[in-house]
């Protein structure tokens, strides 16, 4: 068995060119409102809770959030 130490990771760096290549377009905002009232009428607070977080950083500007 020949075990390379250590085990070669991609840096920080490397990783994020990588998500960035594969990101998705974020959704509307008016499609996360949507989903923010489904998840309060079936009161879902993990679901409220990543809903509104959604709608903050999609309607914040760039330099904020991104």
């Amino acid at each position: 068995m020949s075990a390379r130490w250590p085990i070669p990771r991609p840096t920080e760096h490397a990783a994020l060119r990588g998500v960035a290549r594969s990101a998705r377009p974020a959704p509307s905002v008016p499609a996360l409102m949507a989903a923010l009232v489904d998840a309060v009428d079936r009161r879902d607070r993990e679901g409220i809770c990543l809903c509104s977080h959604r709608i903050v950083r999609a309607a914040a500007p760039k330099e904020f959030g991104e």
